[in-house]
């Protein structure tokens, strides 16, 4: 599913790709944690990744913000140790730490049944997660874009609700793991696009058609970023 050649002509920088997206970590958390309906400034965000607490928030919402900043320093890791790869492992290690204190359980599949808020889309069964991941590893692996391959990751973690929470922010975690160990430039949704996004995302989990979802998140790549891939 080659949705756009638009990204064809760059040329993959590993170094470059991690550099841009360390530069951008307190702005892709301000942007992640405010899609997730907790309101706050990025002085804010700021201000709590440099250690000190903000007054009139709750202590979720500022380990919300915490964990987030942690999984991308440990993403950012597993890059530079060539460890990351789309496999249940890594997934599982970036969960422990993007859902600790959120997440019903952390680290592990989900054990019960979930529903998606909005939808009448009903997420497969727990006994049936290790064979859906097993056959989403087998689509990405097929991928031949490096643009699909990231995206499907993120939208088949999403449909398939492998967590009891935390879903959407690990879907994205892993899509830009792909792209950064491609040594592409990362997706990050701006909140200003959410309604956009929660509309394409609902459109989605009932259909189980990537074109939207595919065509919106290329449009959210900076055009600036993308010029230092020429």
């Amino acid at each position: 599913m080659v949705i756009s050649d638009t990204y064809s002509n760059m040329t993959p920088n590993k170094r470059m790709a991690k550099y841009l997206a360390i530069r951008e970590v307190p702005s892709l958390v301000y942007e992640a944690v405010n899609l997730e309906g907790v309101l706050m400034t990025l002085p804010e965000v700021q201000t709590i990744l440099d250690g000190v607490t903000v007054g009139g928030h709750k202590i979720s919402d500022q380990t919300m913000v915490i964990n987030q900043a942690k999984t991308w320093g440990r993403l950012f890791e597993l890059i530079d140790e060539d460890h990351f790869d789309f496999t249940k492992p890594v997934a599982l290690e970036l969960h422990n730490i993007a859902g600790r204190e959120e997440a019903f359980e952390w680290g592990v599949f989900r054990s019960g049944n979930v529903s998606i808020s909005g939808s009448d889309y009903e997420p497969p069964s727990a006994d049936q997660l290790d064979k859906i991941w097993l056959k989403t590893e087998s689509e990405i692996e097929l991928a031949t874009d490096v643009y699909d391959k990231a995206i499907s990751a993120f939208l088949n973690m999403a449909r398939a609700q492998f967590f009891w929470d935390v879903n959407k922010r690990m879907g994205r975690f892993m899509m830009n793991g792909i792209l950064l160990n491609e040594g592409y430039p990362i997706i990050n949704v701006p909140v200003k696009r959410q309604l956009e996004f929660n509309e394409y995302m609902l459109e989605f989990y009932s259909s189980n058609d990537m074109k939207n979802m595919n065509q919106f998140l290329r449009s959210c790549i900076n055009e600036k970023i993308i010029a230092n891939f020429k």
